[in-house]
């Protein structure tokens, strides 16, 4: 089986993996927190996946979200939808394709100020090859994937 289209099949059994839970929370979370316990903002200002610290937390949109600093947690509070990802921290390619699937924290991307996470590096490398595209998709999908 050549390469990509084994790439195609695992994709696609991640995804069914992903989907197989009824209706999903808006905030992809694990150990606790949205994102893992990530920082949102510093992806941003750091330009790399940090760890939150519990001490730096706030509640949005029913999850905890967790901050590196006070700093980061007030320009989180006072503007929300400008630091938080996109699809609500689900995998970018999986909305693109219909699905809400978990995400890593070092497979991130900026595009137009907005953040887009992904479920591992050599899936973010497959929707950066098309991401208007994918993007165009993802936006269209969200609204339907999380009652899925």
């Amino acid at each position: 089986m050549p390469v990509l289209a084994r790439f195609i099949a695992f994709i696609a059994v991640v995804f069914a993996a992903g989907v197989a839970h009824a209706e999903k929370p808006e905030i992809f979370s694990a150990n606790g927190a949205a994102i893992g316990g990530y920082d949102p903002v510093a992806y941003f200002t750091e330009k790399k996946p940090v760890k939150g610290d519990p001490q730096f937390s706030v509640e949005w949109k029913g999850a905890k979200w967790q901050f590196a600093s006070a700093a980061n947690r007030d320009a989180f509070k006072a503007d929300p939808a400008k630091y938080a990802p996109q699809y609500g921290g689900y995998c970018a390619f999986g909305a693109s394709e219909g699905y809400a699937v978990k995400t890593e924290p070092d497979a991130w991307s900026i595009v137009d100020g907005k953040l887009y996470l992904n479920y591992n590096t050599t899936v973010r490398t497959k929707w950066s090859e098309n991401i208007p595209e994918r993007i165009q998709r993802a936006d269209k999908n969200w609204p339907e994937i999380l009652k899925k």
